[in-house]
């Protein structure tokens, strides 16, 4: 069983396992440095539907369907599917998993929400409440556009400390059965407010909050960022890259030899004009499910933390002119 350590974190006594990972994406994200790792490349932007979040749901089946035929597994293997994505009540999650039908529980973490299933997930199957449950997260360059910025229509300019959201799903399959990988800790991040209300610079709200997990994390687990092969940030972007080495210099630790911003390694900024790098509940999602564990199946790297970093806005809040707190969740992800 799991147990407390430390302020934040629980390590698993026994390993709660990684059976296999399937990422979806649109064709920018496959037309980027990882284009060749993902499992699926769609071509077309709206799927073959009448909206953008029509197809951000279809994304997330696509995901599933994927990754249970990847793990040799059907729907009804499945206990729990733990899904989240950027759009007003989950609906992308909800009309994209409806036919499924596996009991569900929506989950929003902002950018981070794949860290938080994941999380979620290795309690429930450590507990003994779940043989194997699906994490999903997803996002859609046009729907995020649409709910949190302008309308694609508008032709703003993007400042270039803005990122470009991902389109793409990602879906991992948690399981008490041996898999390639095991998630052997987890540290659980808290909200984090610096008072930042640009919204387009998102990496400057959230690098406090992955600061702040990854210090925790140390500190709970005894250990320093040599210990680590990876140390795999979600969408920081360049600019949120830098406040993060900063604030952990600050704090005595340095990671930069170690670590990986996944929004970095999306695109290929100079030629995809993205400016600070990707974003979205996708960004992360898709990275982990293709790159990382490519990386851990051929044991290249055996050790990593995985930390989704969130910016918790709304349309609402950002109107009301509030500022923009962010959430990050680590998880600590071994090869077997």
């Amino acid at each position: 069983m799991g147990r407390m350590i430390g302020k934040q974190s629980t390590a698993f006594e026994e390993p709660v396992y990684i059976i296999e990972g399937a990422s979806v994406v649109g064709e920018k994200e496959g037309e980027g440095p990882l284009g060749k790792l993902f499992d699926m490349v769609e071509q077309d932007p709206m799927l073959g539907q009448d909206s953008w979040e029509e197809a951000e749901s279809l994304l997330q089946k696509e995901a599933i369907q994927k990754v249970l035929f990847k793990s040799n597994m059907n729907k009804e293997d499945i206990r729990y599917i733990f899904a989240g994505d950027l759009l007003g009540q989950l609906i992308a999650s909800t009309f994209g998993l409806l036919e499924f039908e596996i009991p569900f529980f929506g989950l929003y973490g902002a950018c981070s929400t794949i860290g938080e299933a994941l999380s979620l997930a290795a309690i429930a199957v450590d507990g003994g409440n779940a043989d194997n449950i699906i994490a999903i997260a997803s996002s859609h360059f046009a729907s995020a556009e649409r709910q949190f910025r302008f309308p694609l229509a508008y032709g703003n300019q993007r400042p270039y400390a803005a990122t470009w959201t991902v389109t793409g799903a990602g879906a991992v399959i948690v399981s008490r059965n041996k898999g390639f990988a095991k998630i052997t800790g987890m540290t659980t991040g808290k909200i984090v407010d610096f008072g930042v209300k640009d919204s387009q610079n998102m990496g400057a709200c959230m690098a406090p909050a992955a600061a702040d997990v990854i210090y925790r994390h140390f500190k709970d687990f005894d250990s320093t960022p040599g210990d680590y092969d990876k140390i795999i940030t979600g969408d920081l972007g360049i600019v949120g890259k830098t406040i993060l080495l900063d604030l952990l210099r600050e704090k005595g630790y340095d990671i930069a030899s170690v670590h990986m911003d996944c929004g970095i390694e999306m695109f290929d900024a100079s030629s995809q004009d993205t400016h600070a790098g990707g974003s979205g509940c996708g960004c992360a999602a898709t990275v982990l499910t293709s790159y990382v564990f490519k990386q851990l199946k051929k044991k290249a790297w055996k050790k990593v933390l995985f930390i989704p970093t969130g910016a918790l806005m709304s349309p609402v809040s950002f109107n009301e002119g509030n500022s923009v707190p962010g959430i990050a969740h680590l998880v600590q992800i071994e090869s077997c």
